[in-house]
């Protein structure tokens, strides 16, 4: 299928590695030109290099921390002075799981879960708050947005707050942008295989699951590819679910 997105050109934060990096390989592979942020050198330029060389499309690395206000602006205004302009955004950035145990009451953190919202969901409103006149701009624009399916069930106070902020913030954005042409969708992933998921992580994931198989980060990256495209114009302001399917859950 071709998803007409050759030529295109996109911001994917947190893609150093795992989900993200797999989305950008996806992306590139589909024609269209990068910018990927995260806030650790080393990681995001040798995932640019490498993309880059297997696609031969444009990929540049930009370092930037989506917790502060002035590197998103000054991530966005890298971006499109890099790109020539810009039509999709990819928001990933996070800390995978949580960055603090809060799986009771007595565990929960409240600098923890101020500092994981504002990283996941602060961080997606920055960054589409600075995209957003860019997009708009040109009467077309895409904005996925990686959550989790910590949103669906309980277990990690923090992970299922931050993670149902980024299906509501997804929403409120559909609205306000799609009428300028703009969609907004969200992926909850559950457990997803990236290159540190141990085999037996892999097997336990697999288990619970009824497709009877961890998700690969490859997966994830081809649902994201379909949203970003000119294809998907029917969905905004959905949350998809890609955890492999949950036995016994009817979601309507």
């Amino acid at each position: 299928m071709d998803l007409q997105l050759a030529g295109k050109r996109a911001v994917i934060t947190g893609a150093s590695r795992g989900i993200g990096k797999a989305i950008a390989r996806q992306l590139s592979r589909e024609g269209v030109d990068l910018v990927l942020a995260a806030r650790h050198g080393d990681a995001l330029l040798a995932a640019a290099e490498e993309i880059a060389c297997e696609t031969g499309r444009r990929v540049r690395p930009i370092i930037a921390d989506t917790g502060l206000d002035a590197s998103v602006d000054a991530l966005i205004e890298a971006a499109v002075s890099e790109l020539g302009g810009l039509d999709i955004l990819i928001n990933n950035a996070a800390t995978p799981g949580g960055a603090a145990p809060a799986g009771r009451l007595a565990e929960v953190s409240g600098q923890a879960l101020l500092d994981d919202v504002n990283v996941k969901v602060g961080g997606y409103l920055r960054t589409a708050r600075a995209a957003a006149p860019h997009l708009t701009a040109a009467g077309w624009g895409r904005i996925v947005n990686i959550g989790g399916l910590a949103a669906r069930k309980t277990g990690h106070y923090v992970a299922s707050i931050r993670n149902v902020g980024v299906s509501a913030l997804t929403k409120n954005l559909a609205d306000e942008l799609g009428p300028l042409g703009v969609t907004v969708n969200a992926i909850h992933p559950g457990a997803t295989r990236t290159e540190k998921t141990t085999p037996e992580a892999a097997e336990k994931a697999g288990r619970g699951v009824t497709i009877g198989r961890i998700v690969e980060a490859q997966e994830i990256a081809l649902l994201t590819a379909f949203l970003a495209s000119p294809l998907s114009a029917a969905l905004n302001g959905e949350t998809l679910q890609a955890g492999g399917g949950a036995p016994g859950v009817i979601d309507y």
